[in-house]
């Protein structure tokens, strides 16, 4: 099976209680089993996020059954993932150069040290 890899950044609120608070709801088995299954329904094979500060990184592995805009069309029709992200959105604020409406922001990759 190939993958992609996808990388994404998003920024927090600069509180250290709120990226507390952000941080449980993403320590192991903290995760609505709901979201975690609409991530894996997505073809989404494997996630991480890493936090530096206040700023988010995740990276995401994806199958070539993966489409952003249907992922997004599944999310949208889902209402536990509405919940998930309007909670997680009281934690979460846009980057400077986001577009309006949008969350995560793709990375682009400047550097490859190939083996």
């Amino acid at each position: 099976m190939e993958v992609q890899r996808i990388c994404l950044a998003c920024d927090l609120k600069d509180d250290p209680a709120a990226i507390a608070r952000y941080k449980k709801y993403h320590a192991p088995g903290a995760l609505w089993p709901e979201v975690g299954q609409s991530i894996r329904d997505a073809g989404i094979v494997a996630m991480e996020i890493y936090l530096t500060g206040n700023r988010l990184f995740m990276i995401m592995e994806v199958d070539a059954s993966f489409k952003a805009v249907r992922k997004a069309k599944a999310d949208a029709a889902n209402p536990k993932v509405q919940d998930w992200e309007a909670l997680m959105w009281q934690f979460q604020q846009a980057l400077p150069w986001a577009k309006p409406g949008e969350k995560w922001v793709p990375m682009e990759r400047i550097f490859l040290l190939e083996p």
